[in-house]
């Protein structure tokens, strides 16, 4: 088993919808066996510049993360569908075992 770890800002669009519900449906029509999305607090990214979101007139992106996990041949296929559609955000995978 292979989960992956996909991270991108939360208000990010893919043409007229948000980038997580695109990512979600598309994960569906790729039949992964399961998919999560966590809303983070705060993060920073290839900029080095901390967001904090939640602070107090903060117009900072709030990260998210979206976590997926299946059996490796059909990550792997999935992830690189994925990646010619979706260039954004930073995404990463490792072998995980079901217990």
């Amino acid at each position: 088993m292979i989960q992956a770890q996909f991270f991108i800002d939360k208000d990010e669009l893919f043409h007229d919808e948000l980038l997580s519900d695109f990512v979600l449906r598309f994960l569906l029509d790729h039949n992964i066996d399961g998919a999560t999305v966590f809303i983070g607090r705060n993060g920073f990214g290839k900029h080095q510049k901390v967001n904090r979101p939640n602070d107090l007139f903060s117009f900072d992106e709030t990260p998210l993360l979206i976590t997926f996990v299946d059996e490796a041949e059909k990550m792997e296929h999935t992830i690189k569908a994925l990646r010619q559609v979706i260039t954004s955000g930073f995404l990463f995978t490792h072998p995980v075992t079901i217990w």
